[in-house]
């Protein structure tokens, strides 16, 4: 997937799948801007790790829960690179929650980022992707949009309106040449995870029909695809990567 003279935005880039997907993106040739809310240590070694590979990077600082934060991040993308391509709309909470313990305000957490920050991100670069003839907007939802577990009420319901806000976005956007597509991963292999005292990846993936549990790498190739021209004729869809995890009946939670 060739995406030389592309300039990307990863939200929510410092760590984990984003982490995955800013590295991937720039092993395809792009530049990319990594935005962070809380580590600014963690998003600097991205980008030290994307100039180890000849690409420009910068870290930009924005909680998208934020309109008037995105709308300065975007700013700053404008002056370091002069536009944006592609969007990758990543940045996400996920606390896990028991039905009758979520607060109006930690269930306002969870939408303001996971949802209110991903449609407003994606007005404001798509703003700019008019200007030079359309672009690509990639949502990462999750398989908890269909299939969930208890205690992520809130989450679950962000999700689900992910996938329906990445169909709105694409009806809305087709006439301006700009895609807009999702990809919803299954449990994936990320820091939060390996620093679990309960958590097993190996038991994790022996419920996974493909064997393993998911890696970073897995979704960043899906949304290479989906921000090169390969997918030009594509917008709208949401691609699920859970290793088959989401054809079962039944699968087990792992605390």
């Amino acid at each position: 997937m060739d995406l030389s003279n592309k300039v990307v935005l990863v939200t929510g880039a410092g760590i984990g799948i984003g982490k995955g997907i800013a590295l991937h993106l720039a092993a395809c040739g792009a530049d990319v801007i990594v935005n962070y809310r809380s580590s600014e240590k963690q998003a600097l070694e991205v980008v030290e790790q994307i100039q180890a590979m000849g690409r420009k990077a910068i870290a930009i600082k924005a909680d998208i829960s934020s309109v008037k934060e995105i709308n300065a991040m975007i700013e700053q993308a404008k002056e370091a690179f002069g536009t944006i391509h592609v969007l990758v709309n990543n940045s996400a909470y996920c606390p896990t929650i028991d039905f009758f313990d979520v607060t109006e305000e930690s269930w306002d957490e969870v939408l303001d980022t996971n949802l209110k920050g991903s449609f407003f991100t994606a007005q404001a670069c798509a703003r700019e992707m008019v200007k030079h003839g359309g672009g690509k907007i990639i949502n990462i939802s999750s398989v908890h949009a269909l299939l969930t577990m208890t205690k992520y009420a809130a989450y679950a319901s962000s999700k689900g309106g992910m996938n329906a806000l990445t169909r709105q976005l694409a009806l809305d956007l087709a006439h301006l040449n700009i895609q807009v597509n999702a990809v919803s991963p299954g449990a994936t292999e990320v820091e939060k995870n390996l620093a679990h005292p309960l958590h097993d990846s190996l038991a994790v993936g022996k419920q996974i029909p493909a064997g393993r549990i998911g890696m970073p790498k897995d979704v960043a190739t899906v949304v290479a695809f989906f921000a090169s021209s390969a997918s030009d004729f594509v917008t709208g869809q949401v691609l699920t990567v859970d290793g088959g995890s989401s054809t079962q009946f039944y699968l087990k939670s792992v605390d």
